[in-house]
């Protein structure tokens, strides 16, 4: 049988990969995958009729959770290769043999839709939809027989994945909650969140503008209008210091009330906020201010890839 998309040593290598018990540093987990992209496999699901945790499942194999280098440099979660019909952009590297040309999209979303397009307009699959889209075991050995891939273990590989994750569970459309046995809900009440009320006064600028510390390290509150350019002229220093201090680059726009550091930050958070929980709205540079931690040591720290933003309810490290 032909195999579409890769080698079955690679399979086997990222099977290895999703079912460490302990993921390098950078590395994104499973659970973090699953609740980064299972509204896009729940969505191609509605639009495409292949079940969420098939899709999910696959993603997981194909991609080692989102560590391969094809996942990270051309957010390729399939292995799908480019093929004569492709008028994309590219990614090389070596598969079956040197070299080989892979798909590479622009975003992760991109992906997940062409693996749904993949199977939906190739005849050879086209039994699979007479199946129950919640028939994930059928759909898993239809696979195997349709010749998706060439390992005889792909099936049970992907049943695995799907009983271990639950992800069963989003093949009704929903996008439930995922909870491990031994998982408690977590006390937030128990977790002390810093806030702006807490930042304690240190002086003022030339200008006359008040000076505050969080962590241990000066910053100020941007005023209307201001921006990193006008506060660096303002306060005699250079942008690009602002820039890196704050982990923003230079498109980013200054509001009212923001955070702005005038020193690099610390490697972790005061020794009263041990855990953070990820409120709606937040991204990972606001929490990184927040608590005046490099944004980089807090990707770190959480075993998460540098770029990625997390879900609402996730728990994050701080120290």
């Amino acid at each position: 049988m032909s195999k579409p998309f890769f080698t079955s040593a690679f399979l086997i290598l990222n099977c290895l990969l999703w079912d460490a018990s302990v993921f390098a540093q950078d590395k994104i987990s499973t659970e973090a995958y699953i609740d980064l992209y299972k509204e896009i496999a729940i969505d191609k699901m509605k639009e495409y009729r292949i079940p969420a945790s098939i899709t999910l499942a696959q993603g997981i194999l194909e991609s080692g959770s989102g560590n391969s280098r094809l996942a990270q440099k051309a957010n390729n979660h399939f292995g799908i290769k480019c093929h004569k019909d492709w008028t994309g952009k590219t990614f090389y590297m070596d598969d079956d043999a040197k070299d080989e040309c892979f798909r590479k999209y622009n975003k992760v979303e991109d992906s997940y839709r062409d693996h749904s397009l993949f199977l939906t307009q190739r005849g050879r699959y086209s039994f699979l939809f007479e199946y129950d889209i919640k028939d994930y075991k059928k759909w898993a050995y239809g696979l195997k027989k349709a010749g998706y891939a060439t390992n005889p273990k792909y099936p049970e590989l992907l049943i695995r994945i799907i009983e271990k994750y639950d992800l069963a569970q989003y093949d009704s459309g929903k996008i439930g909650k995922r909870r491990h046995k031994d998982e408690e809900v977590p006390d937030l009440s128990s977790i002390t969140v810093a806030v702006t009320a807490n930042l304690a006064n240190a002086g003022t600028t030339e200008s006359g503008r008040q000076i505050f510390t969080n962590n241990k390290k000066k910053l100020i509150l941007a005023k209307d209008g201001d921006t990193y350019y006008s506060i660096a002229k303002e306060l005699n220093i250079y942008s690009w210091q602002l820039f890196t201090y704050n982990d923003v680059d230079k498109k980013h726009t200054v509001e009212t009330g923001e955070l702005i550091y005038l020193e690099k930050k610390k490697r972790k958070a005061d020794k009263k906020y041990e855990v953070h929980i990820v409120r709606q709205g937040e991204s990972m540079q606001m929490i990184s201010q927040l608590y005046g931690i490099k944004l980089k040591r807090l990707y770190k720290m959480n075993d998460l890839p540098e770029g990625i933003q997390v879900v609402t309810g996730t728990r994050l490290k701080l120290r």
